[in-house]
């Protein structure tokens, strides 16, 4: 063999081997290729589902605020509501004190109408006849009309009283 055919046969034997591994590249570039474009579909459809529940999901966000809106105005307007009767319930309770007070202080008018005209009455007559009378009522009562007659009057009909009864009326006028 000559050196021509050496060449040669060097140059046919790269050639071999290039193509052989040319060959292989491509045949592996294909399968890459082939598996990028079935991995490419799978990965639309994956993209178009989560754009489908991403969608799906500002609906429901969309409905939950507006849910969250109606709350939010509905317990605002129960609270104006509240408040109006809270209002509404102080101010009859600020009448309520006011009627009472107004209606205590006429019965405190006619009491001490009463009172005037029984005082009245005790000292128009004679200190025995009253001494009688206060001696038979309870003492509360009795101190009471006692306390609305002057003292001159009380100490004629105290004189007239029974003793032990007398020194409870005076006890009793001293507190």
């Amino acid at each position: 063999m000559g050196k021509g055919s050496i060449v040669k046969y060097l140059v046919l034997v790269i050639f071999f081997y290039t193509s052989v591994f040319a060959f292989e590249k491509s045949e592996k570039l294909f399968e890459c290729t082939e598996i990028f474009k079935a991995r490419k579909g799978e990965l639309l459809i994956e993209l178009e589902r989560i754009d489908e529940q991403k969608q799906a999901l500002e609906a429901l966000k969309n409905a939950t605020e507006d849910l969250l809106k109606q709350k939010e105005a509905k317990v605002s307007y129960e609270a104006e509501i509240v408040e109006s009767k809270r209002v509404e319930i102080l101010e009859k309770e600020t009448s309520t004190k006011a009627m009472l007070q107004k209606n205590e202080d006429i019965l405190k008018q006619i009491s001490d109408i009463k009172l005037n005209k029984i005082a009245q009455t005790f000292s128009k007559m004679k200190p025995a006849s009253s001494a009688n009378i206060l001696s038979n009522m309870d003492n509360k009562d009795a101190i009471l009309i006692l306390q609305s007659l002057k003292p001159k009057i009380v100490g004629k009909i105290l004189t007239k009283m029974d003793a032990k009864k007398g020194s409870e009326l005076t006890i009793l006028l001293a507190k």
